[in-house]
């Protein structure tokens, strides 16, 4: 069995990754308290909406039950291949 270790750079690329998740979590919740206020992407799907963090871009869809994240994506992919 092969075992694997981490190097402490390796670990602190990590801890930077977690933090950034974090980030997007907070931004996940400030949609929550205003979702009609972003804008509208009905050009790729009825009801989808665009929120923009850095240089990714949160889709998201908001009825009555709250917000449903659909996608997380980098702004320079092909949106229209990936909806």
């Amino acid at each position: 069995m092969s075992a694997w270790r981490l190097r402490p750079r390796a670990v602190a690329d990590l801890d930077e990754i977690a933090a950034f998740i974090d980030e997007f979590v907070a931004v996940f919740a400030s949609i929550t308290e205003r979702p009609l206020a972003f804008r509208r992407r009905d050009d790729l799907a009825k009801g989808l909406r665009q929120s923009v963090h850095g240089r990714y871009l949160i889709l998201f869809t908001a009825n009555d039950d709250g917000v449903v994240i659909e996608r997380v994506v980098h702004g320079a992919r092909r949106l229209e291949d990936l909806i």
